[in-house]
């Protein structure tokens, strides 16, 4: 397993797949501003799309790095999987945006317009949100499938991705800007199922491997802050711009310090010892964006985001603490990363938030910008009431479409032909990757002999 067969499956899967996307491109792919100045002849519609652009950009340009500094490096807390944790998030997150920016296109060409993919920076803003629910279910099965795996678990779930963002935000008319419901829970849950596909009992074999050493830590904890300070960002990369989108960087913004302090106090309290855990710090503080992302632009007030992010910091922290291993030993799920309390649990949390939040839409609570949050009872087609049952029935479509897709793609996952790494070399790097000497006196390959630890426990 150790030799060249894996890095030549994955060779020939990436020439397929970027031989099939260059054809797609060439036949469906135009640029949305250029197509739209050839056929106007004119330059209002120019200065239009640029606006947008520069008002835009910049939510994209934070997205982008939360795609792949934060979640790169988030992941890195394995101890000898950290070359793969950054590339292949890496390698993910850039076939993902490719394949959704085909998807999420066709989709809207479908609704809209003839069978072409016009991309713009909205378009690159959908994709890299696509990518993200990718990269929350790796979570869950990483270090225990093979990156030909995972491509495919990819293109699998940006497709199914885009059904059901298309299902919930425009058949349903449900809003979710900061996607607790379609990009957090449904990456969490889909993950989780595939994870329970992929269970393997035999994994203790390499589970010393499965826990983080001092500087694996540290390089996750800079993840951790890159994804902190680019929250805001993410959630209101695609709220109405005035009030909606400065209403959905200030609940944000303040979920998270409340998510944080809550963690430290969480922390503290469930330890054994009495002492903070960093893995709640990296990611539990963390639980406030995730949580306040459906409501965020909405009039949650600045106490309702301080509420929900304090009540989504204690949550994930105890999740952690106590759910997670009752997940493997109880449903046979093996979490790595913990994806179901930084993902799973705040998701639903800012799902039921966006559905009471809803009941008070009305022109009394939102003025004349109240067809900026919701188009359809500011049209009078929905009451506030029924725009929040509609909110409750995005999320439960949202969680069977994650349970059907992803046992759908466990399955194709368990093909004989799809080799994953071996139980006792889960975890670890050396499969894949050419690795530096970790010391003058240690010039040759490295070896893969276990090194044994105090806790054999997965991350939890």
């Amino acid at each position: 397993m150790g030799g060249g067969r894996p890095g030549l499956r994955l060779a020939s899967l990436l020439v397929v797949l970027e031989a099939s996307v260059l054809g797609l491109f060439g036949l469906l792919v135009r640029s949305g501003p250029d197509r739209a100045a050839a056929s106007n002849g004119t330059s209002a519609d120019g200065h239009a799309q640029n606006d947008d652009f520069y008002r835009r950009y910049p939510s994209f340009q934070d997205a982008h790095v939360m795609i792949f500094v934060g979640f790169g490096f988030l992941m890195s807390f394995l101890q000898r999987y950290g070359y793969s944790a950054v590339g292949f998030n890496l390698l993910l997150a850039a076939c993902s945006l490719q394949w959704a920016t085909l998807v999420q296109g066709l989709v809207e060409a479908l609704r809209h317009r003839p069978l072409r993919v016009l991309v713009s920076v909205q378009s690159m803003i959908n994709a890299d949100f696509a990518a993200g629910a990718v990269l929350i279910s790796w979570g869950a099965v990483l270090g225990k499938v093979s990156p030909v795996q995972l491509l495919l678990m990819a293109i699998a779930e940006v497709t199914i991705f885009a059904a059901n963002e298309f299902v919930v935000l425009h058949l349903l008319g449900a809003r979710d800007g900061g996607g607790s419901m379609t990009i957090h829970a449904f990456g969490a849950y889909f993950g989780l199922i595939v994870s329970r596909f992929l269970y393997r009992p035999q994994l203790a074999k390499s589970r010393h491997r499965a826990r983080s050493v001092y500087h694996s830590d540290l390089f996750a904890m800079i993840g951790s802050l890159f994804l902190w300070i680019f929250w805001p960002s993410f959630n209101s990369a695609t709220a109405q711009a005035g009030a909606a989108q400065h209403r959905s960087a200030l609940n944000t913004y303040y979920a998270l310090t409340a998510s944080t302090v809550t963690t430290f106090a969480t922390s503290v309290t469930v330890s054994r010892e009495g002492r903070l855990d960093m893995v709640h710090v990296q990611n539990a503080a963390l639980a406030g964006g995730v949580a306040v992302g459906t409501a965020a632009e909405m009039m949650v007030t600045p106490f309702g985001a301080l509420a929900v992010g304090a009540a989504a910091g204690a949550v994930a922290t105890l999740g952690y603490r106590f759910l997670t291993p009752l997940l493997e030993s109880g449903l046979r799920v093996q979490d790595t990363c913990g994806v179901h309390n930084l993902h799973g649990l705040p998701g639903l949390l800012g799902a039921l938030l966006g559905a009471g939040v809803a009941t008070r839409a009305g022109p009394d609570t939102y003025g004349d910008r109240l067809d900026d949050v919701f188009p359809l009872v500011a049209g009078g087609h929905r009451s506030a009431w029924l725009q929040g049952g509609y909110q409750l029935c995005g999320l439960l479509v949202t969680l069977a479409t994650a349970v059907v897709g992803g046992s759908l793609v466990g399955l194709l996952l368990r093909l004989p032909c799809l080799v994953p790494p071996p139980d006792a070399l889960c975890f670890e790097d050396q499969i894949y990757w050419e690795l530096p000497a970790e010391s003058e006196e240690d010039a040759g390959p490295r070896c893969l002999e276990p090194v044994l630890t105090e806790d054999p426990g997965l991350r939890a």
